[in-house]
């Protein structure tokens, strides 16, 4: 009898910790949820809720001085008829497509050389980051029209080595959009960044090896270096062409709002912000935006993809 009246207080015991510990649990996930909820009321205030209603916008014909009036698809059916949005579009890929790569190049040649153990290297990778954190303002973007414009550094530049009759570079339809694809990749300092912390994950016993077996370096870069460097590639390259797709500011101020001259800076954004804010076509703006978030959700979609025929892991 006393080993049973044992096991019941046993049996009793086993239970009351089972409900005082799911009464601990309930207790840790309200405390949770509740430093959570700042960014919870955010994530719906700000993000899914502009998104909700961005969408039904989409369908409607808004102006901002008359309520929405729905028109199903006939947004969507004007963007596949409207030559200014398909310019756009050609534009935005040039730059996305030529600026992004030549900026990863440029991102991963100086990292190489820093990861070299140069002196000072604190202050290079400060120096080397700065244009990503100023790249992207107004006051760079006005800078670059000092830059490339008919009197600016460069035509000065030029003029000292006997070219007088260099154009304005940001004027003219056949280099504006180039000068902004330069200063994209002047901007370089986010992704040489994470190279070098990549550069910095590959254990060094692997070039030794390399080495000994009479490898130069450029073998070792091509059968070390970048093998066990392509998941930080990928991962630049998806960052920044995602980034690159939503660039805006810089071609706004360099064209002053306007795409141009002859809209060889209509990037989508900027043709987008024109369409909701200069000629109050709300509606049709947020389809625009649904329809880019579609090109950029597609795009990363395809280069996880085709990372599985490139992109190589230690496991």
């Amino acid at each position: 009898m006393s080993s049973l009246g044992e096991l019941r207080v046993l049996a009793q015991d086993r239970k009351n910790a089972r409900a005082g510990g799911a009464k601990g649990t309930r207790r840790e996930n309200l405390a949770g949820y509740l430093f959570l909820s700042p960014w919870i009321v955010g994530m719906l205030v700000f993000t899914i809720g502009p998104m909700l209603a961005s969408l039904y916008l989409s369908f409607t014909k808004y102006n901002l001085l008359k309520p929405p009036q729905w028109l199903g698809l006939g947004n969507y059916t004007a963007l596949l008829q409207d030559p200014v949005l398909r310019h756009s579009l050609r534009v935005t890929f040039t730059y996305v497509f030529v600026g992004v790569p030549l900026q990863l190049a440029v991102a991963l040649g100086l990292a190489l050389l820093l990861d070299r153990g140069l002196r000072g290297m604190a202050f290079y990778r400060s120096v080397f980051y700065l244009p990503s954190l100023l790249g992207g303002s107004v006051a760079v973007a006005i800078l670059w029209r000092q830059v490339f414009g008919k009197n600016g550094i460069v035509n000065g530049a030029l003029a000292l080595v006997g070219v007088h009759d260099a154009p304005g570079w940001i004027g003219h339809p056949d280099y504006a959009l180039g000068t902004l694809i330069i200063l994209h990749v002047w901007t370089f300092g986010s992704p040489l960044i994470i190279f070098l912390a990549g550069l910095r994950q590959i254990p060094e016993m692997y070039y030794e090896a390399a080495e000994m077996d009479g490898a130069g370096k450029l073998r070792r870069f091509r059968a070390i270096t970048i093998p066990l460097l392509t998941p930080i590639i990928f991962f630049n390259l998806v960052l920044q062409i995602i980034f690159a797709f939503q660039s805006f500011t810089q071609a706004y101020i360099v064209s002053g709002g306007t795409g141009g001259p002859s809209d060889s800076t209509m990037f989508y954004t900027l043709y987008l912000y024109r369409k909701a804010f200069v000629d109050l076509q709300m509606g049709y703006a947020s389809a625009m935006a649904w329809v880019l978030l579609l090109i950029i959700g597609a795009f990363t979609a395809l280069m996880f993809w085709f990372s599985k025929f490139w992109v190589f892991y230690d496991d």
